[in-house]
């Protein structure tokens, strides 16, 4: 399988291919992160050029579907709905907070840890997951909190991780999605989706209001 993954929902981005040859089961990957404003295609082409690979020989994208930046995660979904249209290749949701978590327990952390990300509104999304030398685990699913409830995970001493999390909490530990780490848990699975049911996670209710009527100008 070759994965090509793609991590927009941070100030980091970052674009990743892996490739799992089927005949040894060994896997091989090639990952660009950029924080500046590379576009989205030029990363996707080094990535490519790095893993010695074509376009054409790409199987399945995933995608990190947040919660996050949604500019930038509507910018990889688009990536990939257009790709699947081309290519017919398979496509993978992946939320980013879990790979949050899974970058966490690669970089050394074996603990009960909450992963923060900015909800805008003094609001945080938060889950919690217990990260082990065997894999990480979620303990609380993501929600949407007030800042009230993240300081008092804080005061009690308990790790806190994310992207930013070192803007409200000096404590925490800055963690970002990388895609690398996405396109390793994308090997494993088989949820794939079509490209237009593809979706950001976004938590709260989205709410229309009507227009009032037209008005009769005399």
């Amino acid at each position: 399988m070759k994965i090509l993954a793609l991590e927009f929902s941070s100030p980091q981005r970052s674009v990743a291919v892996i490739r799992r040859e089927e005949s040894s089961n060994a896997t091989s990957a090639s990952e660009i992160i950029e924080a500046g404003n590379t576009a989205p295609f030029q990363m996707i082409d080094d990535a490519l050029r790095d893993a010695r690979l074509d376009r054409e020989q790409i199987e399945c994208i995933a995608v990190g579907i947040g919660p996050g930046s949604y500019t930038g995660i509507r910018s990889a979904i688009s990536i990939a709905q257009g790709w699947q249209l081309a290519r017919s290749i398979k496509i993978l949701g992946v939320s980013s907070v879990e790979a949050i978590a899974a970058q966490a327990r690669a970089d050394g952390m074996s603990s009960r840890v909450n992963v923060i990300i900015d909800a805008q509104r003094d609001e945080f999304y938060l889950a919690t997951y217990e990260l082990t030398r065997e894999g990480h685990r979620e303990i609380t699913p993501l929600k949407i909190v007030p800042l009230s409830e993240v300081q008092k995970h804080a005061t009690a001493g308990e790790p806190l991780i994310g992207p930013e999390v070192t803007r409200w909490f000096p404590s925490g530990k800055t963690i970002f999605p990388r895609a690398a780490t996405l396109a390793t848990l994308a090997l494993s699975r088989t949820n794939f989706i079509a490209g237009e049911k593809l979706e950001p996670i976004y938590l709260r209710e989205t709410k229309f209001v009507k227009a009032p009527p037209p008005r009769t100008i005399p």
